[in-house]
């Protein structure tokens, strides 16, 4: 009896053993690679494969997780760097660079320091495109630098399994002689420019009260041609009255003045002694004539 209760014990064992060691085997097999991470994977030393997310498999004892890579776009540290422009003008430029890793097998054999190697690429680069400009150029194609040197950082890490992701200038820096000589030329550039919108506007006053001097001309010029055409009217309506009904007409409208005059001199405020001459009563007894006569 108890050499059965034995060998049941050790059967026990056995499979106890057997069972811990298919939970090794399968959790040495099994392996969960996170949505942001590549794990490289070796066999005696050598590339095996690249697990990607999800669950996957290996061979126990005869495969390992080498590398465990972020697959995370990553920043590196603000950089800066010394350039010479075109213009021989020293300059410190202050650049950031963002990647992400996408082979990561190139990038962990083909390169130790990742970030040291892109800082001294990206330095490199930006001295070689700032030589090649003018320090204005600098300053206004900024956003065609930066693209610039995207691209050639680009080519240049594609090697590594590295995708650039965007490449930044934060800063432009002078030094201090050369902000002070184009702080002068701003101030000069502001006083000319101050100038030529004084001379521009007393331009402009001058246009305007010559344009308003030759609008009171034509408006006086208008009216006085308004007013010859009424004379040049009224001349021809008397001239047409006078072809209709002759010498007479003249001469009652030559009376009818003469009697309005004269009734004017007497109708005058103040004490006044008018003296005619002696062929107004004339004018008198020829315009009354012609008064009644005209009248039905």
């Amino acid at each position: 009896m108890e050499d059965i209760l034995l060998s049941f014990a050790e059967a026990n064992v056995v499979w106890l053993i057997a069972a811990v060691l298919i939970v090794i085997l399968v959790l040495k097999a099994v392996k969960i690679v996170s949505q942001s991470e590549k794990h490289v994977v070796e066999r005696f030393g050598r590339l095996r494969a690249v697990l990607g997310p999800g669950i996957n498999l290996i061979v126990p004892f005869l495969d390992r997780v080498a590398h465990q890579v972020s697959i995370l776009e990553r920043q590196l540290p603000t950089a800066s760097q010394d350039a010479i422009t075109r213009d021989n003008v020293l300059v410190q430029v202050d650049t950031s660079v963002f990647y992400r890793i996408l082979e990561p097998e190139k990038t962990v054999y083909r390169i130790r320091d990742v970030d040291g190697a892109i800082s001294t690429t990206v330095a490199g680069i930006v001295r070689a495109e700032i030589g090649k400009m003018d320090l204005d150029e600098v300053q206004s194609n900024r956003a065609q630098l930066i693209s610039t040197i995207k691209t050639s950082v680009e080519d240049a890490v594609d090697d590594w399994g590295i995708e650039v992701t965007r490449a930044e200038i934060l800063d432009v820096n002078l030094d201090q002689a050369t902000r002070d000589a184009m702080l002068q030329q701003l101030n000069a550039e502001r006083a000319r420019r101050a100038q030529v919108t004084e001379a521009e506007g007393q331009k402009r006053a001058v246009e305007l009260a010559a344009d308003g001097e030759l609008y009171a001309a034509e408006q006086t010029a208008k009216a006085r041609r308004v007013l010859a055409d009424a004379e040049a009217y009224a001349t021809q309506v008397v001239a047409q009255a006078i072809n209709e009904n002759g010498l007479e007409a003249a001469q009652y409208q030559i009376a009818l003045k003469q009697v309005e005059a004269l009734n004017g001199l007497g109708s005058s405020a103040g004490n006044q002694t008018v003296v005619l001459p002696a062929n107004a009563v004339d004018a008198f007894t020829d315009a009354f004539s012609l008064l009644k006569g005209r009248k039905p």
